[in-house]
């Protein structure tokens, strides 16, 4: 499947950072367990791509929708499954992953 370019965006660490600062945002986390353990942004919400229910997606009312994995690669993909399963919302995908964010030295907190 093809990400529908109106509908899948990429977006920066740093606008994300803002949005989720300003509670204007739902960020989904869809790395494995180990890896949120080891740390996460705090507020995410663990979905696990291995596990990852398109149903069980929270709704973001007026918010951004924001999937995030550790470099970019696997939020796509629960981006396609998302989109398979009906899903009819923009979706914004964290740039570079959590590497990015981490690397940009905003917040995590760990397990």
């Amino acid at each position: 499947m093809v990400l529908p370019p109106d509908q899948v965006f990429f977006v920066s660490p740093a606008e994300i950072k803002d949005w989720r600062d300003a509670n204007s945002a739902v960020i989904v986390d869809v790395r494995e367990e180990n890896e949120w353990a080891d740390a996460h942004i705090p507020g995410a919400v663990l979905m696990p791509l291995s596990t990852f229910d398109p149903s069980a997606v929270p709704d973001p009312g007026d918010k951004h929708l924001v999937f995030h994995c550790r470099s970019g690669r696997r939020c796509g993909m629960a981006a396609e499954k998302a989109l398979a399963a009906g899903y009819t919302g923009i979706i914004k995908r964290m740039e570079g992953g959590f590497l990015a964010w981490d690397g940009a030295g905003f917040d995590t907190e760990p397990g």
